[in-house]
């Protein structure tokens, strides 16, 4: 459905309750005037999901299972709001909630696998998908882009990186002339540690990103580096350059969130800044711009802007995440799924930070040759075996 200059633009949510939805909701706060939210999904935090039901009032809910509709639903009553919601839980609710004919963009954020059913929904119903959920393309960047093509969908990129190189990139495509796409990293909380005193680190210092206000898990990510290796693979997809001409340059003040340079030796450059809203408000109203309720960029006041490139040494991930980028084929497909057992096990305690590497290298050298996935059937499959081979690997290191 394409709506006309002033129209109220509907919005389906997936993802509600994370940082990436929370930022969503705050700028759709705005501009009553312009967007009203369809439908939100969260998975266990209900209690936040009740208010902002509250607040956003929503046609539609989608939660994790029955137990959390009947919260949901209590926290609801509790909070005195009598309007009727529709309260699911099953995977086809989860589906309509983005390919309801009354849908116009979808925020495409929940995190890892899991929101890759939902998302390529969004794409085969032809939404304009605000797509925070790499591992949609990391995962199945092919089955994908098919779908956004058979459905005739739009995809504006809302990780901070690939929403910069968008705007440095005349309509926000690859042209002719287009050298090399530099994705910044701000190098995490361990930058300047020692691999010995990496192995020490615990959960709470991992996810004390210095300068994002981020989830658990994309945290960890970010101090191992492996959140800048997807999006390598990410930005393969989205834009579709080869390996050679995506490049990762540190820059630890997340002031440039990334670079293009052209072949006559200019290079663009999309600063501010570091606060999610920006990229949200510049996809949700693209081509137009409206108001984030980010605070304006002060270079003086920050005054030193620093680059260095990446110690591989010291990141394996990062490296990892480049090899998988130029295997392809089931590659990234299975480093993603080695990578989120390898996180979640870190985060529960049952191994040292220094061991996610070596559980994602273990399963990537099993499992990463050989073509991708044809379908969503396929590449599921492979993400589960992935996985089962993951946690066999923990458990071999625990003993």
């Amino acid at each position: 459905m394409t709506r006309t200059a002033g129209e109220v633009q509907w919005i389906t949510v997936l993802g509600a309750t994370g940082s990436i939805g929370r930022s969503t909701l705050e700028v759709v706060a705005l501009h009553p005037e312009r967007y009203r939210v369809f439908a939100l999904t969260g998975h266990r935090q209900v209690d936040l999901l009740a208010r902002q039901c509250v607040r956003f009032t929503p046609l539609k809910v989608v939660v994790a299972d029955l137990a959390a509709v009947t919260q949901l639903r209590d926290a609801l009553a509790g909070l005195g709001y009598d309007q009727e919601i529709e309260i699911s839980c099953d995977r086809q609710a989860l589906e309509r909630a983005v390919a309801d004919p009354r849908v116009d963009t979808v925020m495409a954020a929940i995190v890892g696998a899991a929101g890759l059913e939902p998302t390529l929904a969004a794409a085969r119903a032809g939404k304009k998908i605000l797509l925070a959920n790499k591992e949609a393309l990391v995962m199945a960047g092919e089955v994908f882009g098919a779908a956004c093509s058979a459905g005739k969908a739009s995809v504006l990129p809302i990780d901070s990186e690939h929403n910069a190189v968008f705007q440095c990139l005349p309509g926000g495509s690859v042209t002719p002339g287009v050298r090399r796409i530099l994705l910044t990293a701000s190098g995490g909380p361990f930058l300047r540690l020692t691999r010995a005193q990496m192995a020490e680190v615990t959960p709470e210092q991992a996810c004390a990103h210095p300068n994002w206000s981020m989830g658990r898990k994309i945290s960890v990510d970010s101090a191992t580096m492996m959140n800048k290796g997807l999006e390598l693979i990410e930005a393969h997809y989205l834009f579709g350059v080869s390996a050679s001409a995506l490049e990762v340059l540190v820059h630890p003040q997340s002031i440039v969130h990334s670079l293009v340079e052209y072949d006559d030796g200019s290079v663009l450059a999309q600063l501010g800044n570091p606060d999610m809203r920006t990229p949200i408000a510049h996809a949700l109203a693209y081509p137009q711009r409206i108001a984030s309720g980010v605070e304006s960029l002060s270079l003086a006041r920050i005054g030193t802007l620093s680059f260095e490139d990446p110690d591989l040494e010291r990141f394996p991930c990062l490296g990892l995440a480049l090899a998988a980028l130029t295997a392809g084929g089931r590659a990234p497909c299975v480093l993603n799924a080695a990578n989120e057992i390898a996180v979640a096990e870190f985060l529960s305690g049952r191994i040292g930070f220094a061991a996610i590497d070596a559980v994602n290298a273990d399963v990537l050298a099993r499992l990463g040759q050989g073509k991708a996935g044809a379908n969503v059937g396929a590449v599921l499959e492979l993400d589960a075996e992935a996985r089962a081979l993951a946690v066999q690997m923990v458990r071999e290191r625990r003993g």
